[in-house]
C-alpha cells in the first residue's frame, strides 16, 4: 500500500502555513499526515478493521502523536470524514459560480465532479461507503452537519437552473428537483464507475452524463 497520494486534501494552503508560528506548522503537517494516512486504512480495508496503532504505524508516528490531535478512533474518522466533505463543498460551490451562463456552468460542474472523483478515488470509496449506510452510525451528531452542507449546495445547484429558467435556457420545472437529478445522476454514475474503474479509465465519463440530461433518451 502506498502511503502518499501527492498533494494532501487535508493541507492548508501554502500561504496560510507560512504565516503560523513553526510549531503550529508542525501540528499541521502531522494532522494532515495522520489524517491522509487514515483515509488510506480506512477506504482499504474499513474503519472496523483499523487501530489507532495501525494508523500510527503506517504514518510513522507515535501513537500518542495521534491521541494529541484526537481522543479515540471515532474522533479521527468524524474529522477525517466533516474536512473531506468541507473540501468538496467548496470545491463544487466554486465551480457554480465561476460562470454566469447557466448552461455552462452546469456543464462546468459536471466536469469538477469528474475531476474531483479521478483524483481522490480512496475519498470516493470512504464516501459511498458513507452515504450507503456502511459505517453512519459511527457518526452520531455528525450527520447533522454533513446534511447542511448538502442542503447548501442543492440550494446553489438550484439557483442556477433557476436563472437558467428565467433566461429561457431550461425548461420552467422546478428548479430544487432538477438539481437533485442532476446529482442523484451524477452520484449514480460515479458509483458505478468506481465500482469498474478498468472501464472508467477506458473513457468513460461523465459527458454522458450531461448529454443525458440536457438532451434526454427520447428521439424525438
Amino acid at each position: 500500500m502506498e502511503k502518499r497520494m501527492g498533494p494532501s486534501l487535508f493541507a492548508e494552503t501554502n500561504r496560510e502555513v507560512q504565516n503560523l508560528p513553526r510549531r503550529e506548522r508542525e501540528n499541521l503537517l502531522q494532522r494532515s499526515e495522520i489524517l491522509q494516512t487514515a483515509l488510506m486504512l480506512f477506504s482499504e480495508k474499513g474503519y472496523h478493521n483499523i487501530s489507532m496503532h495501525e494508523i500510527a504505524r503506517e504514518a510513522e508516528f507515535g501513537v500518542g502523536t495521534l491521541y494529541k490531535f484526537f481522543k479515540n478512533k471515532e474522533e479521527l474518522y468524524k474529522a477525517l470524514i466533516m474536512e473531506m466533505a468541507q473540501k468538496f463543498h467548496h470545491a463544487s460551490i466554486k465551480a457554480l459560480e465561476q460562470e454566469r451562463n447557466p448552461l455552462l456552468t452546469i456543464t462546468r460542474y459536471i466536469g469538477v465532479r469528474q475531476d474531483l472523483f479521478s483524483e481522490n478515488l480512496p475519498l470516493m470509496r470512504l464516501y459511498f461507503a458513507e452515504t450507503r449506510g456502511a459505517s453512519f452510525n459511527i457518526k452520531a451528531g455528525l450527520d447533522q452537519d454533513l446534511l447542511r452542507l448538502y442542503d447548501e449546495f442543492l440550494e446553489k445547484l438550484a439557483s442556477v437552473f433557476e436563472r437558467g429558467i428565467k433566461e429561457h435556457v431550461f425548461r420552467g420545472l422546478d428548479p430544487l428537483h432538477m438539481a437533485i437529478a442532476l446529482e442523484g445522476t451524477i452520484s449514480a454514475f460515479l458509483f458505478r464507475t468506481m465500482r469498474d474503474p478498468a472501464r472508467f479509465q477506458q473513457g468513460d465519463n461523465l459527458s454522458n452524463v450531461a448529454d443525458i440530461f440536457f438532451r434526454g433518451v427520447l428521439t424525438t
